[in-house]
């Protein structure tokens, strides 16, 4: 209850930050282009074993390492006007504030002048990696504690930037898009109007998928003095999230992707993935199953586990369409390397519209918390359902004192050469990113969600037809929210193009 009501009444100043965002801006877009020197580096954050597994309602514990869990590091810096940008991207769940904070205050340990509130970093959102939010699970005596996990992760992730602000070196940048069938909604609609996640599509009242699917791959590539590929930044819009239910620490796609780009390019190759806005969104098929199993057969000469996808199988089949999409883009962009490009990272602060809690959900989130604490060794496992309840209550409460509650977020709009990069902290629907590439005036817009400790974000009609993501319990911001974070958005991009 603390953080909602620190997000409902604090940060006073976050509208005066914003007009002064605005002005920033404004000078920025004036701004000649300059050289680009860029430092890159990867850091390991796999926790010791046993450790607790971020994603799910329950408790798990795992005790094996399937893959290792990465920290990329990006440092940007041009020197006229001087302006720096840094990106790391996760191999976690979300991004807390508090572990955001960390982060921030160790690397101010290490380099004291740096200009910490430019660093933006992202979530890969797999499932199998450790528990970064605090207070979220039971806590046996035997695994690795939570708060241990963040400062080991911001001391790590702090070493990686120091490091790579260290070995920066004049580079230069390329950016293209092509596509590749990843993302699909993972929401269906039904006759009789509603919703469910992962809902059965074969059934006779099934009429369709709710919503939108952005399949297109927005790519970075920078080159060292000496013509070498030295990182790349890949946006795809759909979360890391193909073994989510496993017990055991697992990077999902994004390492095998790795594996496959580091093998064809260079083994110290750093890569940062964004997830685009894909709240709605999976990498798992919602129809057709049978047809995309036997292709996994035929293609990989395995035999698979009927037509279930949460396989290192289908792990390779995803990683191998991201790396062929990135490879093409690779192929037809590196003709054009740009050496002088125009640099501007601006951090914003905005009040958005709490989504209110009524009444009947407040009865129905007493209900179910009522049946999870009735059995003792239930109320132990579902520690996180039962808080999750409570949550909603104790925002009810609160409209009873605060009525238009608001919910800060800190958002970061990016020039790039021709390219704008757009941050938010949450698990945004699809039909939110597509309005903000359609509306940007750059020649490329990557959105990058999970910049931040998540929650859904859905549409009206997504909401209209319920279940988890677009439910009260899943959602601090609702639909109104959403379009104004769209909205401010896409000012502040469309500000360095004016």
């Amino acid at each position: 209850m603390v953080d909602i009501l620190y997000n409902a009444v604090m940060k006073p100043l976050a509208f005066r930050n914003f007009c002064l965002g605005a002005v920033l801006c404004l000078l920025a877009s004036f701004a000649a282009a300059d050289e680009l020197r860029v430092g890159a580096t990867t850091v390991d954050i796999t926790p010791q074993l046993p450790v607790s597994l971020d994603g799910q309602m329950a408790l798990r514990v795992a005790s094996k390492i399937e893959t290792p869990l990465e920290a990329n590091v990006l440092v940007l810096e041009s020197l006229s006007p001087q302006n720096t940008s840094v990106w790391v991207t996760c191999d976690i769940v979300t991004i807390p504030t508090e572990l955001l904070d960390l982060i921030r205050k160790a690397v101010r340990a290490r380099l004291p002048r740096f200009n910490t509130r430019n660093i933006m970093v992202n979530a890969s959102h797999t499932h199998t990696g450790g528990v970064v939010r605090a207070n979220w699970y039971p806590e046996p005596d035997s695994i690795v504690k939570v708060t241990d996990y963040q400062h080991f992760i911001a001391e790590k992730v702090a070493e990686g930037i120091e490091n790579a602000w260290k070995t920066r070196e004049k580079c230069t940048v390329s950016w293209g898009i092509g596509y590749a069938k990843v993302a699909y909604n993972r929401r269906a609609r039904y006759e009789d109007g509603t919703a469910r996640m992962y809902g059965k599509t074969d059934g006779d009242d099934f009429r369709k998928i709710e919503g939108y699917e952005d399949q297109s791959i927005n790519t970075l590539f920078f080159w060292n003095p000496q013509g070498a590929l030295k990182a790349t930044c890949i946006n795809v819009a759909s979360p890391a999230q193909i073994v989510e239910s496993r017990y055991t620490v697992n990077a999902d796609y994004w390492h095998p992707l790795r594996e496959i780009l580091r093998k064809e390019h260079h083994p110290s190759l750093v890569i940062l993935g964004w997830v685009g806005a894909a709240g709605d969104q999976t990498p798992r098929p919602m129809y057709e199953h049978s047809a995309e199993a036997r292709m996994l057969r035929l293609r990989y000469g395995e035999p698979g586990q009927g037509n279930d996808f949460r396989t290192d199988v289908y792990l390779k089949e995803i990683a191998r369409r991201i790396a062929e999409c990135v490879n093409d883009t690779y192929r037809v962009v590196q003709k054009e390397k740009h050496e002088n490009v125009t640099l501007a990272h601006q951090v914003l602060d905005l009040n958005l519209p709490m989504r209110p809690v009524k009444e009947e959900e407040v009865v129905e989130a007493r209900k179910m918390q009522e049946e999870d604490l009735a059995d003792p060794i239930r109320a132990t496992q579902m520690k996180r359902r039962i808080a999750w309840q409570q949550e909603v209550i104790d925002r009810f409460e609160m409209q009873k004192t605060i009525p238009n509650p608001k919910y800060p977020v800190e958002i970061h709009v990016i020039r790039l050469g021709d390219i704008a990069i757009a941050s938010n902290p949450f698990e945004l629907f699809t039909e939110y990113g597509v309005q903000m590439k359609a509306r940007s005036k750059s020649l490329q817009t990557f959105v990058v969600q999970l910049v931040g400790p998540g929650t859904y974000l859905p549409t009206r009609y997504a909401e209209e037809g319920g279940h988890y993501s677009a439910i009260v319990q899943s959602v601090r911001v609702g639909p109104e929210g959403g379009q104004l974070l769209v909205d401010k958005t896409v000012e502040q991009i469309n500000r360095f193009w004016p």
